[in-house]
């Protein structure tokens, strides 16, 4: 029998779209027959589904049959010890965000992922306002419950909170920054550097030996922010959507 315990039906993308959702990670050709069954069983409507495109049987398998591809993440890696973490530019503090704040960092990642190109975007059949409010609904979590980030980050500029980053801890090794914003209004000075150099502070502290970022493909200006920061590439997922109707 195909374990298919990667698989799971997702209460926050149901809340957010109104359409009974399910979830697969690092999906595999020999599972799509299970995922399938599991998602009529359950009657589910929308199927977000992420498979390793080093797998490109699988993704191939996946077209064949009525999934259609929304983007391609790519994934940078840096062993913190590696090399001295950069210094924050004059004029920029990065500190650990504050209770009180959740809501701010909320309409903050609103203006930054307005129109985004992520997968929720790509999809025509998903309306654009709660596209937005996916990114707003993250940041403000993140910042509430451990449940959905270890700690979250944020950059200040003459006063004003123009940044923030997420920051979850996988393993003993390993950390992630699933989630990173910079005000469109304040982009091109240095902020998104200055919040990557922190999370590297701040999972050194927590004696993490790795941390991993992610991005679409096509933000090129992104992945050349963390070369010069010491990130390699390291591995990419391809997400799809499968409609039931």
């Amino acid at each position: 029998m195909t374990d298919v315990s990667n698989i799971r039906l997702s209460a926050i993308d149901e809340e957010r779209f109104g359409i009974q959702t399910a979830r697969v990670e690092s999906v595999t050709h020999d599972q799509l027959p299970a995922v399938d069954e599991f998602c009529r069983f359950n009657t589910v409507k929308f199927l977000i589904a992420r498979c390793d495109a080093a797998e490109l049987s699988t993704a191939q398998a996946m077209e064949t049959q009525d999934f259609l591809l929304m983007d391609t993440l790519v994934y940078f890696a840096r062993k913190i010890a590696s090399a001295p973490i950069p210094s924050t530019a004059e004029g920029i503090s990065v500190r650990p965000v504050r209770e009180d704040e959740a809501k701010s960092i909320g309409g903050l990642a609103a203006r930054a992922f307005q129109d985004y190109g992520g997968h929720y975007h790509a999809d025509s059949r998903l309306d654009r306002a709660d596209c937005d409010a996916v990114y707003q609904s993250w940041a403000q979590r993140s910042c509430e419950s451990r449940a959905v980030a270890d700690g979250v980050l944020v950059a200040e500029l003459d006063g004003k909170i123009v940044g923030f980053t997420t920051l979850k801890i996988r393993n003993p090794d390993e950390g992630e920054v699933p989630l990173y914003g910079v005000d469109p209004s304040i982009q091109g000075q240095g902020i998104g550097r200055a919040l990557i150099s922190g999370a590297l502070r701040w999972f050194e502290a927590q004696n993490v030996a790795k941390m991993l970022i992610s991005t679409q493909v096509t933000n090129v200006a992104s992945q050349k922010v963390w070369v010069r920061l010491g990130f390699e590439p390291s591995h990419a997922y391809y997400t799809f959507h499968k409609w039931f109707d």
